[in-house]
């Protein structure tokens, strides 16, 4: 009886121990964005931030983003597709010839009329058929991908000598033409400069956004940040809700911060700050205003802000650092 009594009170203190763990393990990332990295930075979302003296590893990859990698972006994971003719003749074709040659084997020949084992030049005969369609169509197939004026020599053009006409360094012509040389073009990254009133604002934002998500203030959120970062920031508060626990933050204080890269792309300023800061966290029970947890910490992150034609700066990315 007491050795039934013990084991039913070690299952049970494991039990305790194993909510606890459950409740505390994501409190210790608790602030908007859980200690990830999701978000989007134009044409370098899946590039690693450059590292700076206050996040001297740099920035981890990007995780989530709504951002659809390009081929120039580099994106991590990304595989080239097989190439539609080598799998088409190296799949299809290769198991004609199989069946070919297994039914010769069993007797009922590719055909099914002439003989099997017993008939050794109808064999060849199939086997040659096989391989003769194989490598016409081949032939055939080949020909079709080829583009228009494949090996052709290069021709001169007089726009050659008219300016503009090619793109820097003697390369293919830029604008509407690039199209026929390699697809679309990434845009051009142009030089954008960060001033005091820039970083003043960089640190209004990181309190801000900090003090609406401890209100669940999706309004506010929606004015600091981009579509794409308020659906993070809510799917994170939607979770809260569920677990019956509201994420509280207060003190939030900048203690260092640096520019790790500025740019502009099109009409959208970008610029990606590393950002070391002070802040409490408190996870609360919903229902009855209890502290769950408790924490007083400090975090490293780099943020990035856009900046579109007569618009303050907003939010779109969240990294963290290596």
């Amino acid at each position: 009886m007491f050795t039934e009594i013990s084991r039913r009170r070690r299952v049970a203190a494991l039990l305790a121990l194993a909510a606890a763990l459950t409740v505390a393990a994501p409190i210790a990332e608790a602030r908007p964005g859980g200690g990830g990295s999701f978000g989007s930075r134009g044409s370098r979302t899946y590039t690693a931030p450059s590292a700076t003296p206050t996040a001297p590893g740099g920035g981890m990859t990007m995780q989530r983003s709504q951002t659809a990698p390009s081929p120039g972006m580099g994106s991590p994971g990304m595989q080239a597709p097989a190439a539609p003719g080598r799998r088409f003749g190296g799949g299809f074709f290769a198991g004609l010839l199989g069946a070919g040659l297994l039914g010769a084997l069993l007797g009922g020949g590719f055909f099914g009329g002439l003989g099997g084992i017993a008939s050794m030049i109808g064999l060849l005969f199939q086997v040659g058929l096989v391989v003769l369609v194989v490598m016409l169509a081949l032939r055939f197939f080949r020909r079709r991908n080829e583009p228009a004026g494949a090996g052709a020599p290069y021709a001169r053009s007089s726009l050659d000598d008219k300016p503009g006409a090619r793109g820097p360094m003697g390369g293919a012509p830029a604008g509407p033409a690039a199209g026929m040389f390699g697809g679309q073009r990434p845009p051009q990254a142009r030089t954008v400069q960060i001033g005091p009133a820039d970083y003043q604002a960089f640190e209004r934002l990181l309190g801000d956004i900090q003090d609406a998500y401890s209100r669940e203030d999706r309004v506010t959120l929606g004015n600091l940040s981009t579509p794409e970062m308020v659906g993070y920031f809510d799917e994170e508060l939607r979770n809260n809700a569920a677990r019956g626990v509201v994420n509280k933050i207060s003190d939030v204080k900048l203690l260092q911060g640096d520019l790790a890269e500025s740019w502009g792309e099109d009409r959208t300023d970008y610029a990606t700050v590393a950002m070391r800061y002070a802040l409490k966290d408190v996870m609360v029970e919903r229902a009855s205003g209890r502290v769950v947890s408790t924490d007083s910490s400090e975090a490293t992150e780099l943020w990035t802000f856009l900046r579109q034609p007569g618009r303050g700066w907003v939010l779109s990315a969240i990294q963290q650092t290596r």
